[in-house]
């Protein structure tokens, strides 16, 4: 029987989830009526897309804030529960620089003190909804929804508080909710915001961290999909020859390219000394025979000029082959991941070696083509810049989901790189087997049937009212 899904976009990473893969298409196929809600500056119609816009009214003042303390109750209590200081972590500091951000702060601490146990976090969750409750925005979501009358409204981000004012005003017009847990780390960071009726997760992992975490949830309303941003891998219609791909992108024919994927400057504010490091080690090889390019893809949102003296000093090493965003607003949430880059991921996966990285989930989509993925395990974060083994990233929960360290080559010192990077080239089929055992653990397999679950569950869901 023919159902209306309306899906709800609160942020452009969704976008990659839920418009450039299959759900659309099967969706459609499968007999319903599917109706973006779309809060993202791009226009869905573009794409052949049924849409309707959000209205300018903004989420109550006081949301913000009473997410912000909820989060940090939350990791206090994940702290206390299991013993366990590194979700203090996952904590952003507060914020002084002006008198808004001061008083917000001691806003914040209120609420924490006061709230700071688990009856007063589930008191303040619902004290967020309540307040979303008396704003326009809230009404004008409550007489969208009474307008479209979906079966089912279905969130594809749990951690926007956009999302609270639609999910509450469906849920008081007796209008089934779901939402998604987009991320593979996001439920120990405490980002779980909304409120819905059930969840969708990538894995049983991740099913049993909710369970875990977010205790207010019953395993019944948990259903594991798997996530859709894996299926472009596993298409090879997008798929570009070796020397169609050498071509396009001016590459030397007689060179094998190892990709560096870097980083936000938050997760790794030395990121282009990384660059630099791997760039000198490949300079040391070719100087001994070899023949290796490195494709430099910096992190969509990172507009800086930190690595631009790197790639000056390497421009014998390094070629550029920037992320395909569109920045349409001035905010990191307007800067939108598009098809075209999802096309170019794919083929930079398929036409280099091997990624290296600090401790970014490209591991996973590397894992997908069966090609390894190095890790940097030393720091520069001290006042000489001089590199220290380890990284504090790695101690965070979701690195613990990987079944064994073999997983990725670990680049514990820049002396190590060279002959790590030899190493790799020759193949390490441990590594790669060990990595495809961590993608099974966090991701449900197979990975490109995830679309089609997340339908069958819709269905299951629709059904049963």
């Amino acid at each position: 029987m023919s159902k209306k899904v309306l899906v709800l976009l609160p942020d452009g990473v969704s976008l990659r989830n839920f418009a450039y893969t299959s759900f659309y298409k099967k969706g459609l196929e499968k007999g319903h009526e599917i109706l973006f809600w779309n809060h993202t500056p791009f226009d869905l119609t573009a794409l052949g897309f049924n849409q309707v816009s959000f209205k300018k009214e903004k989420p109550h003042w006081l949301t913000d804030i009473l997410k912000t303390a909820c989060i940090r109750i939350e990791l206090d209590l994940f702290s206390e529960r299991d013993d366990d200081a590194v979700y203090q972590s996952y904590k952003f500091p507060l914020s002084y620089k002006s008198l808004k951000s001061r008083l917000k702060t001691t806003l914040v601490k209120w609420f924490c003190y006061k709230y700071g146990s688990e009856s007063g976090l589930l008191t303040i969750r619902k004290r967020m909804i309540a307040q979303e409750r008396k704003t326009a925005y809230y009404r004008s979501c409550k007489e969208m929804l009474q307008k479209e009358q979906p079966d089912l409204l279905f969130c594809a981000s749990q951690r926007s508080v956009i999302a609270i004012s639609p999910l509450a005003a469906a849920q008081d017009l007796n209008i089934p909710t779901a939402s998604y847990i987009f991320s593979w780390d996001n439920v120990p960071k405490a980002t779980t915001v909304v409120t819905s009726d059930h969840y969708f997760v990538w894995s049983d992992h991740m099913k049993n961290e909710l369970l875990h975490y977010q205790r207010y949830i019953q395993s019944e309303q948990i259903i594991v999909t798997g996530t859709p941003q894996f299926e472009p891998h596993f298409q090879k219609d997008a798929l570009l020859t070796k020397e169609a791909f050498y071509k396009q992108h001016n590459l030397d024919t007689a060179k094998k390219y190892i990709c560096f994927s870097g980083d936000d400057i938050t997760t790794s504010p030395k990121d282009e000394l990384y660059l630099r490091d791997v760039a000198s080690a490949i300079r040391s090889l070719n100087k001994k025979g070899a023949s290796l390019g490195l494709i430099f893809r910096r992190c969509p949102v990172d507009f800086s000029s930190r690595y631009d003296a790197v790639i000056e000093e390497f421009k014998d090493v390094i070629v550029l082959l920037p992320p395909l965003w569109d920045k349409i607003g001035d905010g990191w949430n307007t800067i939108l991941p598009t098809r075209k880059d999802i096309h170019l991921q794919v083929n930079l996966i398929a036409h280099t070696e091997f990624v290296v990285n600090l401790a970014s989930s490209m591991v996973f989509d590397y894992a997908t083509a069966g090609k390894p993925c190095a890790y940097m395990n030393y720091n520069y974060l001290n006042e000489k810049e001089v590199a220290e083994k380890g990284v504090y990233l790695y101690d965070f929960v979701h690195f613990r989901s990987m079944p064994s360290p073999e997983a990725v080559v670990w680049l514990d010192h820049p002396d190590t790189i060279e002959g790590a990077l030899e190493t790799m080239l020759q193949g390490v089929p441990k590594t790669v087997t060990a990595a495809q055992d961590w993608f099974a653990v966090i991701n449900k397999q197979p990975a490109i049937e995830a679309p089609d679950r997340i339908w069958d569950g819709i269905e299951k869901l629709t059904n049963a009212f």
